[in-house]
This record gives C-alpha cells, structure tokens and sequence, in this order.
C-alpha cells in the first residue's frame, strides 16, 4: 500500500521569504526556434502528358479525374511533372562490409511481417485500376519533390498496409495517398513537403485539418510500425553485394541498380506485384536490367534464396510490364542508360 509522505508545517515567514527570492530571479528569455521559410512558393505545373501506351496508367493523370478528363489537375493548370531523372550514386563498401550482411538478415527476416498480402480484399470502393491511377500519380509526385526511391516505396508500403486494417471511400483515397507520402517524408527525408504544398496537389479538394486527422488514424492503425524493407533497400544491398564478390563492374552495378529501380517504380503502381516480397522483386529486377543492358555477366537469381518457379513467374510478369510500359520507363531513367539498354529484353 502507497501512503502519502508527511510533510513539516511551513510557518508564513517562511513562505514569505521564499516567494521574495522568487522575485529576485532574473526572468529567463526563451529562445525561439528558427523558422524555415520557402524563398518561393510551389507553383502550379503546366501539364505534359506523355504517350498513351502504358499498360499502368498516364503518368500525369490525376486519380480523382474523370474519364472525359475535363475535371482533372491538368485541366485547371496544376498537374504535377517529375523533376529531372534520377542520378547515378556513388557505392560505400567500407561500410557494406561492416554492415551490410548483418543489416540484410535482420530486413529479411522482419520482411514478410510487413509485408501486404491482397491489400484491397476487404476495400468496397477502392479497385486495382484506383489504386494503379493513385500511384501513377504519386510517382511524378514524389520526383517533383526530389525525394528519394526509399520514401516513395514506404509510401507504397504504407498505403497497402492500411487498406488492409480499414475500409477507405472512393472520395477520400487520394487524401490517404498524399497522407501515406508525407509519412514516408518524415522517416528519411530532411527536409519533407510541407502540409500545403501537398494539399495544393491536390487543388484543394481536402483541408489541413483532414489531411492531419488522417496522419493520426494511420500511425494508431499501423501501430506506428513503419519501418518496413523496402525494394530500395534490397537493390543497394545486391548491386554492393555483386561488386564485393567480383561479379560486376562498378559503373555497370549502379547502371543496373538505376534502370531496376525504374522498373521496381513501375511495379510498385501495378497491384499483380503485391503477391511478391521485396527482396524477390529486387532480385529479378537487377535480373531484367543486366538482360537489358546486356551485361556479359548477369546477376545470379540465387542470390536472395527464392524459389525458381517464383523467381521466373515474377520474371515474366516484369518482362511483360517494361513491354508495355517502354515510354514511360524511358522518362524514369539517365538518358546515358536509356541509350544503352533494350527494351525488349529476353528471358532465355
């Protein structure tokens, strides 16, 4: 049993006194937190559609748009364009070989603990064609910001992870897209989209107060477990693993590594890819761009453990994506790489 400590009886001098060396302090000035400020706001883009023969979906169509299109973004003049294709980086094998192996067993055993299996079986509105719409838009979206491949995957990630726990409005699914982004934002950007800059994407269709409201119903859906393996984690992973062993150039890892992550950004928009892992999607993505880039020699399929029959169905599938999907995978890439690979690649 708890019992309340006793305490002495204060005689009023005392208190007195004590309140006199109260007024003697000197007043404490708070220091005010600098605010950062944009010199410029965001401004609207001017729409540039690209050709219609992707099997995904128009990268710069809105996910709120219509069919005749007339109440789209790109009609009222604010549809977001991807920034400038993506940069080859540079390879850190010093600390690859301190912690990469260790880093790679502990991501691929918490993998199929985030992993999301048939995200939209419980969702009444929200279809396949929806979804693919939604994250045909995020992705220019997400490179328009020059945010990085893991915070878009983390958004993809977040995305499918709640629509399992929760049933989601038609109306209301393009507010959970920007929501799930400025998540992702947070856990590995430095600096991450401010609320009204994503809210203008938008053209106004929701408030601050609802976008925030969302961000909390997400994270207490999710348990606030967000760190999940991603496909970005798992391509540096092999492309450092394949130039550690002797099995690929450097120049030649990272032009793989950037022309798989175009092909994984076409992935993460088609809802058939789901039923894959990460780590296997990785895998068979550096797998397509060394038969693209007709590397002479191409990455090892038994590199993450997988099945054969997994591995060559997840093959086809990518194949056949890049088939349909040729000139919206050419303004993912580094025009040096888009020069060098085939679009056409063969399995055999």
């Amino acid at each position: 049993m708890v019992t309340p400590c006793s305490t002495s009886p204060v005689s009023p001098a005392a208190r007195a006194g004590r309140r006199d060396d109260q007024n003697l302090r000197a007043p404490v000035k708070k220091s005010r937190r600098p605010r950062l400020r944009r010199k410029q706001p965001l401004q609207p883009l001017n729409p540039c559609p690209l050709p219609g023969d992707s099997g995904v979906c128009d990268l710069f169509e809105s996910p709120s748009s219509g069919s005749d299109g007339a109440d789209s973004p790109a009609a009222r003049g604010c549809s977001p364009l991807p920034g400038p294709a993506q940069q080859l980086v540079q390879l850190d094998l010093q600390t690859f070989r301190d912690y990469g192996q260790s880093c790679y067993a502990f991501r691929k055993a918490r993998e199929s603990h985030y992993h999301p299996r048939e995200s939209l079986a419980r969702q009444p509105q929200v279809t396949a064609e929806s979804r693919c719409k939604l994250l045909s838009w995020l992705i220019p979206v997400h490179r328009r910001f020059g945010l990085s491949f893991e915070s878009l995957c983390l958004t993809v990630n977040t995305l499918d992870r709640f629509l399992i726990t929760t049933p989601v409005a038609a109306d209301c699914f393009q507010l959970l897209g920007v929501t799930s982004l400025l998540i992702a934002c947070k856990q590995v950007e430095v600096h991450p989209p401010l609320v009204k800059q994503l809210l203008a994407l938008c053209c106004g269709a929701f408030s601050r107060q609802q976008l925030c409201n969302l961000e909390c119903i997400v994270l207490h859906k999710l348990h606030f477990s967000l760190g999940a393996p991603t496909i970005s984690f798992f391509l540096e992973h092999f492309t450092h693993a394949r130039v550690e062993a002797g099995q690929a150039e450097v120049s030649e890892a990272l032009e793989a590594q950037a022309l798989a992550r175009g092909v994984a950004e076409l992935s993460l928009a088609d809802y058939a890819f789901t039923s894959y892992t990460p780590s296997l999607l990785a895998v068979c993505c550096l797998a397509l761009a060394d038969r693209m880039l007709q590397l002479p020699r191409p990455m090892d399929l038994r590199l993450g453990g997988h099945p054969e029959a997994a591995l060559q169905d997840c093959l086809s599938k990518l194949q056949l994506l890049v088939a349909i999907n040729r000139t919206s995978l050419t303004h993912m890439l580094p025009l040096q790489i888009c020069e060098k690979c085939s679009l056409s690649p063969s399995l055999k």
